[in-house]
């Protein structure tokens, strides 16, 4: 009877052990709305929850998502502490400690916005219409291309960086900066939910050059020196995920149904 007692425990010990999920931490930008934000502690946007449902489908894995601030976060992959972070855009040449990226998710379309008064006349020439100006960006944030990076260096744009779309555009209402730039959807949102509030009095600011159309994805780390062995197997399942999303629709219902709120 001891002995049978035994034999059961063991093999519902290996039965448990079998069907254990592999416990996994995803790192995304804490103040991005709407794509991705915080609401008091609550994890919000539609990258996060185009992730959520792509996990919540991925028995192997019991994964759960902390936002932080973007580079913070970027740190935690180049550092190779984290696996895996979203959404950046796919620029290996600035961060090739990040790979590989998944399929892409979403697409967007980076643009500059700028106070009537700053807006140079033309305003459709990337960069070479904004020299002289000063331009605000996410902290972290590598946009606008090399020659916008060329013209940094040679002190042709200057560049101011806050800690993501609510306070540079605050300080673009207030005229503390020329333009701002980041994705067109990011920026809209948050303006919307700055006049609800009653803390935006600025001016309506006008927008300007297209800078880029890029792409947000799922950028895992390069120099965990095998602390995550799962990566690859962790990757191909959400990228199986995803398309299915978005050959299903589903991906793009979720889109809808945040900006229409």
């Amino acid at each position: 009877m001891q002995t049978l007692r035994f034999i059961t425990v063991f093999f519902l010990l290996i039965s448990t052990a079998a069907w254990a999920k592999t416990p996994v931490t995803v790192y995304g930008d804490h103040n991005y709305p709407p794509y991705a934000y915080l609401e008091g502690k609550e994890a919000k946007g539609i990258y996060t929850e185009i992730l959520k449902k792509a996990f919540s489908r991925m028995p192997d894995y019991a994964v759960s998502i902390e936002l932080v601030p973007w580079a913070r976060g970027l740190n935690f992959i180049e550092t190779g502490e984290g696996l895996a972070i979203f959404p950046p855009y796919h620029h290996p040449t600035n961060r090739p400690w990040m790979k590989p990226y998944s399929v892409p998710i979403l697409d967007e379309s980076v643009v500059v916005f700028c106070t009537e008064d700053s807006l140079p006349k033309s305003g459709n020439r990337w960069p070479e219409d904004y020299y002289g100006l000063t331009i605000g960006l996410n902290l972290g944030f590598k946009l606008g291309g090399d020659k916008f990076w060329k013209a940094v260096e040679e002190r042709k744009i200057r560049v101011e960086e806050a800690t993501g779309s609510r306070p540079n555009i605050l300080k673009l209402g207030a005229n503390r900066i020329d333009c701002y730039m980041n994705d067109r959807l990011s920026v809209l949102f948050e303006l919307d939910r700055l006049k609800k509030s009653g803390e935006y009095k600025g001016k309506d600011f006008v927008e300007g050059a297209l800078v880029a159309s890029e792409q947000g994805y799922l950028g895992f780390t390069d120099t965990d020196k095998g602390k995550f062995p799962f990566k690859d197997d962790f990757v191909k399942k959400f990228n199986a995920e995803i398309l299915k999303m978005q050959a299903s629709g589903e991906l793009q219902k979720i889109i809808d149904s945040h900006i229409s709120r």
